[in-house]
């Protein structure tokens, strides 16, 4: 399977590489990164929403504004096609790498690797495709600076905040820049040992109480989530869950929900299919997804052995990534293939049962993998103020690493450099944009008073 990215050049030492990454300077200097002034002529992001929701489930549509309408934050989140677009007006350093897409604080969080550690990753790459890397690095640290604004901390934790972002993830690609690539494949962001390493001592017992807490619900399983019928075991309909056969609106989606489930199970590789063919598709429900996914088709399939045992795995359409009019095309047609390899090449611990589902003459692309612990995930969403600090180095640290698997560590370190020059650069970029935010996000608030969109909260 070719690699969605160019691979360093491992014919130079790692010394070579890094003074090439820091001749990229004299092309675009770390300080144009500092740099955001909207265009004359940029694109309506009203136009953009509209044109990115137009193979959405419409329904679901009023919903996913509802969402985005709560605050600048929410809005961020729903809106990186947006982004997407200014992104590309914006100095890029010429460093490629295997890029997130829609990189948001949201969008990293807990789940447990196949040993039962619990890591802390990106775990959202609906969006993934080659791109320069700090358009990653931007949006990361422009979402820091927006949450920051949306709880209303002063005008300097932002700054701080996004600029922490920066800094954690420009000194962890120092020390993967050291390792050998092996190690530097397998590294990963124990949050245990994270955990245990904060210095206030209320701050780390709290977050290492909810982080047990949150382990042992996640070993017992989905027990709240499933129910025990004569027939079987079935989904129990609860929000945001609901079988797709009470639907008012579709009383297709079990049929398409069962093709693509069964399109996945066929394709898999042999080694797979074997464990695969020991569970049967017991029930389906369709579920509505988060705010930047809300429209896409969503289904959570529940396999079942025939002594009981339980499978949970949800299939979650693909469609093209926001950042394709700007960036390389996909090698993969595809696009469930294109997000499955992108979180192959990026993520340290991966699901085992992540793939897609194949269907000739189809052009509904759709991907599959375990259905994720919510109690866990919940715990990189629920944050207080004083734990934003911690998330921004958690989140800095995971996307260097997620970066260093598919571009070249040396270039990316020595571009950015042992000082703070594209900590402040990327800072003030981060603080400027998050005014653009605000101004795009008031422009949607009032077209969904006047009428132009129609918004709902469920």
């Amino acid at each position: 399977m070719p690699l969605e990215n160019a691979q360093p050049d491992n014919l130079l030492s790692t010394a070579e590489r890094r003074k090439a990454g820091q001749d990229l300077r004299r092309l675009v200097s770390r300080s144009q990164h500092a740099s955001w002034r909207a265009a004359s002529d940029r694109r309506d992001p009203l136009e953009i929403l509209a044109e990115t929701s137009r193979h959405r489930i419409s329904w679901l549509l009023p919903i996913r504004y509802g969402r985005m309408k709560a605050s600048p934050f929410t809005f961020l989140r729903g809106s990186a096609a947006v982004m997407a677009a200014d992104l590309a007006a914006t100095p890029t350093s010429g460093i490629w790498v295997q890029s997130c897409g829609d990189c948001h604080l949201a969008n990293f969080g807990i789940y447990s690797a196949l040993d039962g550690t619990p890591v802390f990753d990106v775990i959202d790459f609906d969006e993934t495709l080659p791109a320069p890397f700090e358009w990653d690095v931007k949006r990361l640290a422009v979402s820091f600076a927006v949450a920051a604004r949306s709880r209303k901390l002063p005008e300097h934790t932002c700054r701080d905040l996004a600029r922490k972002a920066v800094m954690a993830y420009r000194h962890h690609m120092t020390k993967l820049m050291r390792l050998d690539p092996q190690a530097a494949w397998h590294a990963r962001v124990d949050v245990v040992r994270v955990v245990e390493s904060i210095a206030e001592p209320k701050l780390r017992q709290r977050e290492i109480k909810r982080l047990r807490i949150a382990s042992e619900a996640h070993h017992k399983g989905y027990r709240k989530l499933l129910e025990r019928r004569k027939s079987g075991w079935r989904i129990r309909p609860q929000p945001p869950l609901a079988p797709p056969s009470v639907s008012q609106h579709d009383d297709t989606l079990d049929v398409v929900a069962r093709t693509a489930f069964e399109a996945y199970r066929v394709s898999q590789p042999e080694e797979r299919s074997v464990l695969l063919d020991r569970y049967r598709l017991a029930d389906v429900a369709f579920k509505v997804v988060g705010i930047g996914s809300v429209g896409t088709f969503c289904a959570i399939g529940l396999f079942a052995d025939p002594d009981g045992a339980t499978l949970l795995l949800q299939l979650k359409e693909a469609q093209l990534s926001v950042l394709a009019p700007y960036a390389a095309p996909s090698l993969y047609a595809n696009q469930g293939q294109r997000v499955v390899t992108g979180q192959r090449i990026m993520q340290g611990e991966h699901d085992a049962f992540l793939g897609w589902a194949s269907e000739h003459g189809s052009d509904q692309y759709c991907y599959v993998r375990s259905l994720k612990d919510s109690r866990l995930s919940a715990l990189g969403e629920e944050i207080a103020d004083n734990a934003l600090p911690l998330h921004t180095t958690l989140c800095g640290t995971a996307l260097a690493r997620a970066h260093a698997r598919s571009g070249d560590a040396a270039r990316l370190a020595g571009y950015m450099g042992s000082g703070t020059s594209f900590d402040v650069a990327v800072a003030e970029f981060a603080l400027s944009y998050a005014n653009q935010v605000d101004s795009d996000w008031r422009q949607f608030v009032e077209a969904i008073k006047s009428g132009a969109l129609e918004a709902r909260s469920q």
